[in-house]
């Protein structure tokens, strides 16, 4: 078996990855790729095409086709057994099998597909020793980087150099145009006899002609300077004021820059947020007192029907702004349920929360704490477990049937009213594909994962409009257990306890502070098994 060359093109014979494996100039390969797809029929059921001169033994992959050009006198079906191979491998390497996809996972293809073949023969490797050849470390590659690294090093060290003597030019610059005459004061005392019978008396602090010099001039010397209109002066001498201690930054760079800056030249400085303004970034509450009741399922369905787990866990937690507003008790109020198992807090007084459903510390005289991460300090936990299959909030029906070559998959999901659901995603695991599943029919919305191979189906909002819903798809024929376990996530803003905050009560009188409640229920491990 010989293979001639190994490629990635498009339908139209566009080729977007090719390697040779023998002596073959670019012109002739790329006529084989362009001629292929006119040898391609519509409708026929072969992996391979045959001329004078070579075959070709193709896969088609979506919108691609994976192609193997070899000579005539090879082996077909190891000629079939490595394209299979190099099937499993592209996925791999590229996160969509489109013509971006392709170009930007190039090198990697290449790689793999030196590692399948060598020299036109197959390689006895599997899809794992390929992965694993292709990530080893290698001497040459680790050179060239620390070749490249010695080089940006060095160019860093010029730059340096570079900036240091513009510094240092600019600075000489400046000092000349501010200067003016200022020179001729080494000549003496720094007069000038003008011979009109008095001096002209150059002074540095005022930068003007003294007013005995008989010219009537009261020009300053900065207007000598050849210094263009609508600049401001050079600082360059000395750093600007109030900006105190810059770390990662040399004097030498911030007087360049500010030269720069006198030149007219617009500099965009790196500002890196302080640890004050990232905290800053996640603000706090906004009202005094915020309760939060979160709720998390952890449920198990069977797919012939009936429930296998259902577990949920809830708390109630509390945030403050102010020590002063801890001083308080919660009052709240729940649906009864038996099945669910309310637990304090140790430090909440149990007697009152048992008798009056006040949530309280057990010492009145302290507060609640402050400033605690996350969603505050927790005050109330409950759990509930059943085995009554109307409990579930959304329940999922899957239907495979295989019929010839292709398997039909109709999904039902049904959701009762006691629930409005949100941002529901259900998600189905498939074998590997070479396309994506054909759906023929869906309520809501489909995404095919390539790289994961899981076909999600989304539905934004579930309420009493679309209380069931329905999605079929066909893939090729594979075993139906390779479709489970369904996993499904969705949030809601109703919970089973119902738990409500009735209100906020003040230890040390005056009005009760302003409080407010956020409610959440949302999927932990929610999967049909």
């Amino acid at each position: 078996m010989v293979v001639l060359a190994a490629s990635i093109i498009s339908k139209s014979g566009k080729a977007l990855v090719s390697r040779q494996f023998v002596d073959m100039s670019r012109i002739r390969i790329e006529g084989y790729l362009a001629a292929f797809p006119k040898l391609v029929g519509t409708g026929k059921q072969h992996t391979y095409v045959e001329t004078e001169n070579v075959r070709y033994v193709y896969q088609p992959m979506e919108s691609l086709y994976l192609l193997l050009v070899t000579n005539k006198q090879s082996n077909i079906l190891e000629d079939l057994e490595t394209l299979r191979l190099l099937s499993k491998l592209v996925p791999e390497y590229s996160y969509s099998l489109d013509e971006e996809g392709i170009g930007k996972s190039a090198f990697e293809i290449l790689f793999a597909f030196d590692e399948v073949i060598s020299l036109g023969h197959k390689e006895n490797v599997t899809v794992a020793q390929v992965k694993q050849y292709c990530e080893m470390e290698s001497h040459e590659e680790k050179l060239h980087k620390l070749v490249l690294q010695s080089k940006i090093n060095e160019t860093k060290d010029v730059m340096k150099r570079k900036a240091s003597e513009i510094d240092k030019s600019k600075i000489e610059k400046n000092r000349g145009e501010k200067g003016g005459f200022l020179s001729l004061q080494s000549m003496g005392s720094g007069r000038i006899d003008t011979g009109f019978g008095s001096d002209t008396t150059i002074s540095s602090n005022s930068g003007g002609f003294g007013s005995g010099a008989g010219f009537g001039l009261s020009t300053e010397v900065e207007t000598f300077s050849s210094k263009p209109k609508g600049r401001p002066p050079s600082s360059a001498s000395a750093p600007p004021k109030g900006l105190g201690m810059q770390l990662g930054k040399t004097q030498k760079t911030n007087q360049f820059l500010e030269s720069l800056k006198a030149e007219g030249e617009v500099i965009v400085e790196d500002v890196r947020p302080s640890s004050g303004q990232s905290k800053a970034a996640a603000l706090p509450p906004s009202d005094p007192v915020t309760l939060t009741v979160e709720e998390k399922l952890n449920v198990s369905l069977k797919q012939d029907g009936g429930i296998g787990n259902f577990d949920l866990q809830g708390t109630l937690s509390l945030q403050l702004l102010n020590q002063d507003d801890g001083f308080i008790q919660v009052q709240i109020e729940t649906s009864g349920n038996p099945g669910i198992l309310f637990k304090t807090h140790p430090n909440i007084n149990k007697e009152l929360f048992s008798g009056e459903n006040i949530l309280g510390l057990k010492d009145p005289n302290r507060p609640f704490p402050t400033g605690q991460a996350g969603d505050g300090v927790s005050l109330l936990k409950w759990r509930m477990q059943s085995a009554d299959e109307s409990l579930v909030p959304l329940s999922i029906n899957c239907w495979p049937s295989v019929s010839g070559n292709e398997t039909y998959v109709n999904l039902e999901y049904e959701a009762p009213s006691m629930f409005d659901l949100q941002n529901v995603v259900i998600s189905i695991p498939l074998p590997a594909l070479r396309e994506a599943p054909r759906v023929q029919q869906i309520d809501g919305e489909w995404r095919y994962d390539s790289r994961k191979s899981i076909l999600e189906w989304s539905i934004v909002l579930i309420d009493n409009s679309n209380r069931s819903g329905s999605m079929e798809f066909v893939i090729p024929a594979v075993d139906t257990s390779d479709l489970f376990p369904i996993s499904v996530r969705f949030t809601s803003t109703s919970t089973f306890s119902n738990l409500k905050v009735v209100n906020v009560l003040p230890l040390r009188g005056g009005n009760p502070p302003k409080f407010s409640q956020r409610t959440l229920l949302s999927t932990e491990n929610y999967q049909v098994v």
